[in-house]
């Protein structure tokens, strides 16, 4: 639709620190964007400040030293890790003499590469124009050459009013397309509810280990990597459950269905959370949240907010979650369940890689969707939000 980097563009990194407690664990975050991206990180620049520049970000000098870095390594794109608003993008790109982006944009970026569903695509898409919409300025002509110019503009309509109509019609074309598919998703969904079989949602922060558990226990050889957004579009398998019980006495067992859904990450840009509304209802909508976390990672309980905001913002806030601890092939902890003095379910501590501690997840999903199925699911629910776990990774 528009101007989008291609892999291997050479690249310059900055981050500015404004006093926040995960400064390098976000620069480390930001690395691996952009390597995700298939770009060529030539240089980095750090910088500390008390508050944004409002026309640069960064300070002036600061600034001069980023155009320096661009220009000795010929650099393409400057990346900062923050979100420029449209006039500091501006600025930036004037003083630069190349292109500049912000962390949204190579998000959004990413989620436009590795979308394959037609209703990913149309939801990156969507994300796409509202963010480009807001910075469209006097000389852009993306959409121009996208569509040939002439015969394109109505008698005496400016170029930037061209662009804005044009990407108002997109939007609004996108957004009916998404609600058709919306309300397809929702009569499934109902016809799963007649047939009274419970749904499980893997939730998550990026590259936790959620599509490796998912394939884990549905064989279902959904694409995995160790990457930030390998997975973008919701996979659902039925799973099976042996110890699953039937409260009105039928035969032990019985199908559930898991959906593998879209990692999370701090300050995710709000289009694309709203783009990603739409499939993120069964998030919302499913009988129990399995929150899976690296436990190997030492920003663990800044990712686990990351998470539980999201939810929030989607309405997912009050589903129970069970959370489960992955990764213990990288860590000494062993494999376990964790309860509470009442004997209610905290904690599942897995290696999704290695299989170590599946057959006790599979037990606790079990005992969890029992428990709902024989009318406690509400006790459950206030039970599987549990305090701050600390290990040593």
């Amino acid at each position: 639709m528009f101007d989008r980097h291609q892999g291997g563009e050479r690249v310059v990194l900055v981050a500015v620190d404004f006093g926040g407690p995960d400064f390098q664990e976000s620069v480390a975050e930001m690395r691996l964007l952009a390597s995700g991206a298939g770009l060529d990180i030539l240089g980095e620049v750090l910088g500390k400040r008390a508050r944004p520049d409002a026309a640069l970000f960064v300070g002036s000098g600061k600034a001069d030293e980023i155009a320096a870095l661009a220009a000795a390594t010929g650099a393409e794109v400057v990346i900062f890790n923050h979100e420029l608003s449209p006039a500091q993008e501006r600025n930036l790109e004037r003083r630069f003499q190349c292109r500049v982006i912000d962390r949204v944009s190579l998000i959004l970026d990413i989620f436009a590469r590795r979308a394959r569903s037609a209703e990913g695509k149309l939801q990156v898409e969507l994300a796409q124009l509202k963010h480009l919409s807001t910075r469209l300025v006097r000389g852009w002509t993306h959409l121009e050459r996208q569509r040939g110019g002439v015969g394109m503009r109505g008698p005496g309509e400016k170029q930037l009013e061209t662009d804005r109509r044009l990407i108002g019609v997109r939007v609004k074309a996108l957004q009916e397309r998404l609600a058709r598919l919306g309300k397809q998703r929702r009569t499934q969904r109902r016809a799963r509810d007649r047939q009274r079989v419970q749904s499980v949602a893997l939730v998550g922060y990026t590259n936790a280990g959620k599509s490796t558990l998912f394939n884990a226990l549905t064989r279902a050889g959904a694409y995995a990597a160790d990457q930030l957004f390998a997975t973008l579009d919701t996979t659902t398998r039925k799973i099976f459950l042996p110890q699953l019980v039937d409260p009105a006495g039928g035969p032990a067992g019985g199908e559930v269905v898991l959906s593998d859904t879209v990692g999370f990450i701090t300050r995710l840009p709000h289009d694309l959370v709203a783009a990603f509304r739409a499939t993120l209802e069964a998030t919302a909508e499913a009988d129990l949240l399995v929150h899976v976390i690296d436990v190997a990672s030492p920003a663990r309980e800044r990712q686990i907010d990351a998470v539980d905001k999201v939810l929030q913002d989607i309405g997912a806030g009050e589903v129970p979650q069970l959370r489960v601890y992955n990764k213990l092939d990288l860590t000494g902890i062993s494999p376990g369940v964790a309860r509470d003095e009442y004997g209610k379910l905290r904690a599942v501590y897995v290696s999704a890689r290695t299989g170590t501690g599946l057959e006790l997840l599979r037990d606790a999903l079990s005992e969890i969707l029992s428990d709902a199925r024989a009318g406690d699911g509400g006790d459950a629910a206030n039970e599987l939000t549990f305090p701050t776990l600390n290990f040593s990774a």
